[in-house]
């Protein structure tokens, strides 16, 4: 493929070796700590990034493992670029839907397409995800995207 996220045949994919699987093992008992810690840092930018971009949430009853933490926004590569600037990584995963990859050009399609799965690849960027993340970083981060979306957003109504 393309990328390493183009899929070019239908498959599994493991690269658990034992070494890996010991360490899992030993990991198993700070999950849940890690779980609550990252549901902190999820709700953190969901509040504080609500109101500018599309943000993640969980839906009442449910809970993620936030292995990634995807925002929506139309304006993605201006806002990518800028928190490159500013040192904040991100990320953009899912560059092709999946009816849209190799492994699967040969399956029914429906006739009028799939025009939400074919949009949001270009809105979604994923942002700094894990359990130790500071609440200075989360801070930094959510204040360079309301400043970003802010400014671009007066910039537009001023034009």
């Amino acid at each position: 493929g393309e990328t390493q996220y183009d899929n070019v045949r239908v498959g599994i994919n493991s690269r658990l070796d034992t070494i890996q699987a010991a360490i899992l093992i030993e990991k198993l008992a700070i999950l849940e700590d890690e779980m609550v810690a990252r549901q902190v840092v999820a709700k953190r930018y969901a509040d504080g990034l609500g109101d500018v971009v599309t943000a993640a949430r969980n839906l009442d009853g449910s809970r993620s493992a936030w292995a990634q933490y995807a925002i929506e926004t139309p304006k993605r590569d201006g806002l990518r670029a800028h928190l490159g600037e500013k040192g904040i990584p991100s990320v953009i995963y899912y560059v092709k839907p999946l009816h849209a990859q190799v492994a699967y050009r040969d399956y029914p399609r429906t006739p009028t397409g799939l025009a939400v799965s074919e949009d949001l690849p270009k809105r979604i960027l994923c942002l700094p995800m894990h359990p130790y993340l500071s609440e200075a970083d989360q801070d930094r981060i959510i204040e360079t995207i309301r400043n970003y979306i802010g400014s671009n957003s007066a910039q537009a109504a001023a034009e």
